[in-house]
Parts: structure tokens; C-alpha cells; sequence
């Protein structure tokens, strides 16, 4: 039994994200991590040319498709959960928190009493500490909210996906102004990610390139961050870094795709459902967010 699972990092210029195929090498048993489904805001159409990407090289290399996880509901791209189920297979899973976004935004969106909010647009909701496999890789759960209520790492071997909590580590950490959204918590949950051992591979779920890094990045280490993190280091109050982080949150405009996104994302990557003549609409709230 191996605890080193191989991780192919696919990584999309429009918005910043980097989606991975995680292995076992003993079975080809795989799990994808953070889908992107393309959307052109300008013209509201959505496009799989990104998530094709994840089909030609899962199905090239031979790879059985059993987990298409979320770490949270993203507010900066679409989710192509579905469209990757519907070509590889494979269990769409996400936080049980998900349930406290889907309230949430279900009200802000008006979407009315037709859309469920107990997470069962999923075929998983994790909890704190709770295990699967990848082939022959035992994986477990950390609930790491604070970005929003909803977010988890994924631990699978000796590698840990953290979603959008923490970013390499000379660009810090997630924002924590989004509905349900809190600093202090973020940084408890950063610390149960820095609790992990300090050779445990972290892959981030975006990069920004801070000032003066001349490539994108994604994985670094628990040590690397817990030394080098110009947010958390070793060191950091808690109390300075909620000071900070609302500081930071206050001059932060809204991530350009967060109304579709969050649309999308809540009901695992579908669209909303369609009118009467086959149209699916997209709501716009007016002073909502």
C-alpha cells in the first residue's frame, strides 16, 4: 500500500485555477479536484474545453474515475462536476456545509421552494474526520471553514488539497468576506493544515503570482508554509491576523463570476433548470452581495 498518490495539475488562465488528477499508481484509481467549466460572461455561454482536457488525459492514461471532489462552493469559476461524471464516472463530493451555502444563497438568489437546500444535488457530503479511498490510498476530511462555511481539505496520502483556504505561501491566504465567511475561523482551520505533517504536499486550488515571482505556482509543503507564509507564519497572533485579513477583505472588489458561479456551484455544477421552451436563465440580485 502506497501513501504517495501521483498528482497531474491542470491549471486554466481564465480564472486562475488549478484542477487536479490525483492517482494511485498501484490501481489507476483517480479522483478530480476542483473541475472548471468555461464561461464567457460577455456572451453567457459555457463551454467543457477545459474540463476535455481532464477527459483526453484520464481516459489516454488508462484511469478509473472514482471521486469528483469539491472543496467548497467556488465563487470564481464553474464547476464541470457533472459534465465530468456524465463522461468518466466517478462520485461528486463536497463538504456537508454545503447545506448552509445552499440556505444561504437560495435566499439570495430568490430560488424559490423547488431548490433542495439539504445537499442531495451531491452524491457525498463529508464531515469532519471522515474517510474514503483512492484505490488502495486511504484519505480523510478536514472541515476547514472561514473562506466559507462549506470548505474542506481533502488529505489523500501524504498529500492535502486545501481549496481556496490558503495560497502559496508568498501570497498568503483566502478572504473571508463572503456571506458566512470568518477570519478567526480561517485561521484555526489554517493551523489544522499546518498540523499536518511537515513533509505533507499542499496543492492550492489558485495562483496570482505575487509580486516578483515570475511563474505560477501550486504546491508547496506544510513546512514551507508554517516558515514562509507572509499571513500565518510561525509566530502570527491570531488576533493580527483577523485585524489583517478584514483590513485586507475591505478593499477586495467581487470576484468577476460570482453570480454564476454560485449558482452553478450550489446545485453541483448544474445550471438552474430550464423554462418551458428549453431557455435557462441566470439570476442577477440588485444590492445583494
Amino acid at each position: 500500500m502506497t501513501s504517495h498518490p501521483d498528482v497531474e495539475s491542470f491549471f486554466d488562465t481564465a480564472t486562475n485555477t488549478i484542477s487536479h488528477i490525483v492517482t494511485d499508481p498501484a490501481t489507476r484509481a483517480c479522483a478530480i479536484i476542483d473541475s472548471v467549466l468555461d464561461y464567457d460572461i460577455a456572451a453567457g455561454r459555457t463551454s467543457t474545453a477545459s474540463a476535455d482536457k481532464l477527459v483526453r488525459h484520464i481516459r489516454s492514461q488508462r484511469y478509473k474515475t472514482e471521486w469528483i471532489l469539491e472543496s467548497h462552493v467556488h465563487a470564481d469559476h464553474l464547476s464541470a462536476a457533472p459534465y465530468l461524471q456524465e463522461q468518466l464516472g466517478g462520485k461528486i463530493g463536497i463538504g456537508e456545509k454545503i447545506i448552509d451555502v445552499q440556505n444561504t444563497f437560495g435566499k439570495i438568489f430568490n430560488e424559490g421552494t423547488e431548490f433542495q437546500r439539504d445537499g442531495s444535488q451531491f452524491d457525498k457530503l463529508f464531515t469532519d474526520g471522515d474517510t474514503f479511498e483512492l484505490g488502495t490510498i486511504s484519505g480523510h476530511v478536514l472541515h476547514t471553514p472561514g473562506h466559507t462555511p462549506a470548505c474542506v481539505t481533502y488529505v489523500i496520502g501524504n498529500a492535502a488539497f486545501v481549496g481556496d483556504t490558503m495560497f502559496m505561501p508568498d501570497f498568503g491566504t483566502a478572504r473571508c468576506d463572503f456571506p458566512g465567511g470568518d477570519a478567526r475561523q480561517l485561521f484555526r482551520s489554517i493551523h489544522k493544515v499546518l498540523s499536518l505533517p511537515a513533509e505533507t504536499r499542499l496543492f492550492m486550488c489558485h495562483d496570482y503570482k505575487a509580486p516578483g515571482r515570475l511563474e505560477f505556482a501550486w504546491e508547496t509543503t506544510v513546512a514551507e508554509e508554517r516558515e514562509r507564509n507572509v499571513h500565518v507564519r510561525e509566530g502570527t497572533s491570531e488576533d493580527d491576523f483577523v485585524r489583517m485579513r478584514t483590513e485586507r477583505d475591505a478593499q477586495l472588489g467581487a470576484p468577476k463570476l460570482i453570480i454564476p458561479s454560485i449558482q452553478v456551484n450550489m446545485r453541483a455544477g448544474q445550471l438552474p433548470p430550464a423554462d418551458e421552451q428549453g431557455d435557462v436563465f441566470l439570476k442577477v440580485p440588485v444590492n445583494k452581495l
